[in-house]
């Protein structure tokens, strides 16, 4: 295992953004792991696990301390549960799983990162989440240098959200996910752009539903392909806003037109943030400086080719303050800042 200098970030993500570490190693292994926490703490430096760099926005100053790149692999089967080391990358198990028959994951298709970062976010898209499949999580507890096993009960599961990015964000590093699918499963088709794609068909194949996911997520730039310019992103760069019954009613009476809307827990509505982008004026292919948003996705900003951290955040701010005004809806990134 190598301990190594002022290593450049912006390789490791799919922004192309960041400054160097001021230390950088990989693990391949939990003992790899162990001995990073070590040296980090040896030397007083900050520690910043790194998977896929997907969700990731890192400062243009880099990251003072050690970043830990996560690359655990090996993917083991026992009937219908999956055990999936943290540096597998995810596409290529939902891969592994539906080349296999085995349902529960085929909407998740296309996500980039690491199998990793999937309990951490609650991952989701196309009518699935990664918690309706989660059996456990295990990971080392930074405090105690202990490994522990949590059940999926216990990840604290929400929208986006597990105790991992919450209430003990930070407290540990996941190494490997169990995930229970469902051999010979029927796909779940109930987002409406997948009821779209096969209203004409008969019932599809895992495989072609996957397929479909990746070819619908393409169009909006949202799956990474090498040289397309609307893939230098972090996907969804806000999260879709939770908001009580009554003030849905009010944002949909100053509204000229329907406003579009889900029904949440507890009587909550979900409001979709890329229209709520739009109708504050923030259209696809909006530009401001090197930053700017997707030509195919209104919820991507998007690296136009030289744009720094600090591009992004202008444009950011710009927009929760024009949504917040108009709406008085504060959006939340989906995105870590890093350093």
């Amino acid at each position: 295992m190598q301990f190594l200098e002022h290593v450049p970030l912006a390789p490791y993500t799919t922004f192309k953004i960041g400054g160097p570490a001021r230390w950088f190693a990989e693990a391949a292994t939990e003992a790899d792991i162990l001995k990073a926490v070590e040296f980090a703490r040896s030397r007083n430096l900050p520690l910043f696990p790194l998977g896929g760099g997907s969700n990731l926005l890192v400062a243009d100053a880099g990251f003072p301390g050690l970043v830990l790149h996560i690359a655990l692999k090996g993917i083991e089967q026992e009937k219908e549960i999956f055990t999936v080391s943290a540096g597998e990358n995810w596409d290529c198990f939902v891969s592994h799983a539906v080349e296999r028959d085995f349902a529960g994951i085929e909407c998740l298709a296309g996500i980039p990162g690491t199998v990793g970062g999937t309990p951490i976010q609650n991952v989701g898209a196309y009518g699935q989440e990664v918690s309706e499949t989660v059996v456990s999580v295990r990971a080392l507890n930074l405090a105690t240098l202990e490994f522990e096993e949590f059940a999926n009960a216990a990840c604290g599961f929400s929208y986006r959200r597990s105790i991992f990015n919450s209430t003990e964000r930070g407290k540990y590093i996941v190494t490997r996910v169990t995930y229970a699918l469902r051999e010979s499963g029927q796909p779940k088709i109930a987002y409406a752009d997948l009821k779209r794609h096969f209203q004409n068909s008969a019932t599809p194949s895992l495989r072609e539903v996957s397929d479909a996911v990746r070819t619908i997520r393409r169009s909006k730039g949202m799956y990474i392909v090498a040289g397309d310019p609307d893939c230098r992103s972090a996907g969804s760069f806000f999260k879709n806003p939770i908001v009580s019954a009554e003030q849905y009613v009010r944002i949909a009476a100053q509204e000229e037109i329907e406003v579009p809307h889900y029904m949440a827990a507890d009587g909550a509505v979900k409001i979709p943030a890329a229209w709520l982008l739009e109708r504050a004026g923030f259209h696809k292919g909006y530009a401001l400086g090197e930053a700017g948003i997707s030509t195919r996705h209104t919820l991507a900003l998007v690296n136009r080719g030289a744009a720094k951290a600090a591009d992004i955040f202008a444009l950011r701010d710009r927009i929760t303050a024009e949504v917040e005004s108009r709406f008085g809806i504060r959006l939340d990134p989906e995105p870590v800042l890093v350093g």
